[in-house]
């Protein structure tokens, strides 16, 4: 197998509007590396016999829909990938593929940049996919977590409650409906698509809900567009600290850069990238 040196990519499909690599190109002008960064769009019959070609990269990133797909061509998980099910990020080493979720990081670090933390009362939005981990981390930081969902998805969240109190035995979790959340809050994230572009006038959360809670911050995962419908009621609503998620989505990548080869990024460097990533969108 010839070996691609610091050539690097993003593995998904479809991949029209990736802004990964933007973000990586940057990523690697800041440390000071020469390396190639492809898109590798790939349909899922074409997947399984193009193994062999990921191997001969240095590394990759994964996004939908391979997260769990590509785990069968790794030889080894790192624990956050094991903790998830879930590698959006594989290092080639020796000829040995190691799998690796910096999602779970990047979500930490873009919480700490907020000036926040998950280790007081959390109120998660959602509990598909990304909410599964952001539930596990702020629970793994000692968090008391309530989890708001729609009627369709009380049985997820009950079943991810047994599973967090089964696993953390310390937890403080509760779910409850998106439509009857109240009480104090310090951080409340929105692990939903609900106001994604191009749905924009959407919002998880009714003005008369978001009234009956106070918060300190808030997180919002999705980063197209700028500011969410929800962010700009949470704004209007006098909470001081509010984020999209770009911060998130560059964290996760600068962390697949330490994993590569050891770079290290500051905050400010991860800033100054989500800025020129949110012109972009």
């Amino acid at each position: 197998m010839t070996e691609n040196k610091n050539v690097f990519g993003i593995l998904g499909h479809p991949l029209g509007h990736t802004l990964s690599p933007q973000i990586h190109t940057r990523l690697f002008e800041i440390s000071g590396e020469q390396a190639e960064y492809k898109i590798l769009d790939t349909p899922p019959e074409k997947l399984t016999d193009s193994f062999e070609y990921f191997k001969s990269l240095t590394g990759f990133n994964i996004t939908i829909p391979y997260k769990i797909d590509i785990i069968k061509m790794c030889d080894t998980l790192d624990d956050t990938a094991k903790r998830y099910n879930s590698v959006n990020c594989i290092a080639n080493v020796n000829g040995v593929s190691t799998g690796y979720n910096t999602d779970c990081t990047g979500f930490t670090k873009a919480v700490g940049a907020m000036g926040m933390t998950l280790t007081n009362k959390v109120l998660l939005l959602g509990c598909g996919g990304v909410g599964r981990m952001m539930a596990i981390e702020a629970v793994r930081e000692g968090g008391e977590l309530t989890i708001a969902v729609r009627d369709a998805d009380i049985p997820v969240a009950k079943a991810l409650c047994e599973e967090i109190k089964q696993n953390y035995n310390s937890a403080k979790v509760e779910f409850c409906l998106l439509s009857e959340v109240k009480g104090d809050f310090d951080l409340m994230v929105n692990a939903t698509p609900v106001g994604m572009y191009p749905n924009t006038d959407a919002s998880p959360l009714t003005e008369e809900a978001l009234g009956r809670i106070t918060l300190n911050g808030f997180f919002d995962a999705i980063y197209n567009p700028r500011e969410t419908k929800l962010m700009k009621m949470a704004s209007d609503k006098g909470v001081k600290k509010v984020s999209g998620g770009m911060q998130m989505l560059v964290w996760q990548a600068a962390v697949a850069h330490t994993i590569w080869s050891g770079a290290e990024y500051t905050a400010e460097q991860v800033q100054a990238i989500s800025d020129e990533m949110m012109r972009l969108v």
